[in-house]
């Protein structure tokens, strides 16, 4: 399978820059990936297409101001700007990160980089090994206020695709109003459009709902860089599954009611502990998730998956693929554009059940 299968041409006008005043007024597409038919709607109407036994399941990750702006401490000879983006915690003690630094070439193993100043504070690291995909591993010296440094000093890491800084609604705005675990470095955009009167609008149906974390990591802003598709290989990312939302899952699947997934994170999370399990059934518990997911997956938990549009070529644009089939799926993309759709993080978004 060719990476080049899952290709599209989007106009850039069509990439959203901005959120919307109100997340709940974002249009969604809706595709039935039996017959399908897609439908224009809104996503307003989101809660009466649920059915009343429907488990709807979301990904609460918070994400946190990952992107550091700093320089170089040592050597001296060498002092410049520096730019690393946090994407996944190694370990604690020492206070260890995975990230990506720009420019990647000035910075090598053994240099020193600061970040603040002693107004704000300052957090300081040495840059202490490289990755096979280009990534860095930073070792941060001690300090009591490591996240609150972080919040006061970081930046909200919006996606390269969003060609404008980032701005102070941001950290509110690219966040789901259900957020809770910090641990991300991407939202699950599909999440963005809920409000808490749609969430009222779910519960006053009596629709069931479970919460699952996934932390999006490094893998959301790598490119496939393979021909082929099934020479790609995906990163691990965190995840936690409780004991109540465990129960929730295989009871909706026992009793035969569909298992709604808001986000591709979400279904990357309970497809990969699914496959985990002899019985295919969901167990709590943590991990790493590393499933790749395209055209020929077998879905073991997911009935329905509601997400914004994806990059070209791109591995979430394959699992939807996947999910509902390369061809309806770009022929439901293609009718997006015609109708000028708003594309990506910030863009609106497409239920496929």
């Amino acid at each position: 399978m060719l990476v080049s299968d899952f290709d599209y041409d989007l106009p850039p006008e069509l990439i959203a820059q901005q959120p919307l005043p109100n997340r709940a007024d974002s249009r969604l597409l809706r595709l039935n990936r039996t017959s399908a038919i897609f439908t224009d709607c809104r996503f307003r109407d989101f809660p009466q297409m649920l059915r009343p036994d429907d488990l709807v399941v979301f990904n609460n990750t918070r994400v946190f101001p990952a992107r550091l702006f700093g320089r170089k401490t040592s050597p001296a000879a060498s002092l410049g700007k520096i730019e690393v983006l946090l994407t996944r915690q190694i370990s604690a003690e020492p206070n260890e990160w995975e990230c990506l630094v720009r420019p990647g070439r000035k910075v090598s193993v053994g240099d020193s980089l600061s970040f603040g100043d002693n107004n704000n504070g300052e957090l300081r690291a040495e840059l202490v090994g490289r990755g096979p995909f280009g990534e860095r591993r930073l070792r941060f010296s001690s300090t009591d206020d490591f996240f609150g440094l972080i919040e006061r000093l970081g930046h909200i890491p919006l996606p390269p695709y969003i060609d404008r800084d980032d701005q102070p609604t941001d950290k509110e705005r690219y966040q789901t109003v259900y957020a809770r675990e910090r641990g991300s470095v991407a939202a699950p955009t599909a999440g963005l459009h809920f409000t808490p009167e749609i969430l009222g609008q779910m519960s006053d149906r009596g629709i069931e709902t479970a919460e699952i974390t996934l932390h999006v990591g490094l893998g959301t802003f790598q490119p496939v860089r393979v021909d082929r598709v099934e020479e790609h290989k995906l990163h691990r990312e965190f995840y936690t599954i409780s004991a109540e939302a465990a129960r929730k899952i295989n009871a909706a699947r026992r009793e035969n009611r569909r298992v709604i997934a808001i986000g591709t994170t979400t279904v990357r999370t309970l497809e990969h502990r699914a496959a985990l399990s002899p019985n295919g059934e969901v167990e709590a518990g943590s991990g790493e998730a590393d499933i790749f997911i395209y055209p020929g997956y077998n879905f073991r938990v997911v009935d329905g998956i509601l997400s914004n549009f994806h990059l070209p070529k791109s591995t979430l644009l394959m699992l939807i693929s996947a999910f509902a089939g390369r061809e309806h799926v770009l022929a439901a993309y293609h009718h997006a554009i015609e109708k000028k759709y708003r594309f990506y993080s910030y863009g609106d978004c497409m239920f496929v059940e």
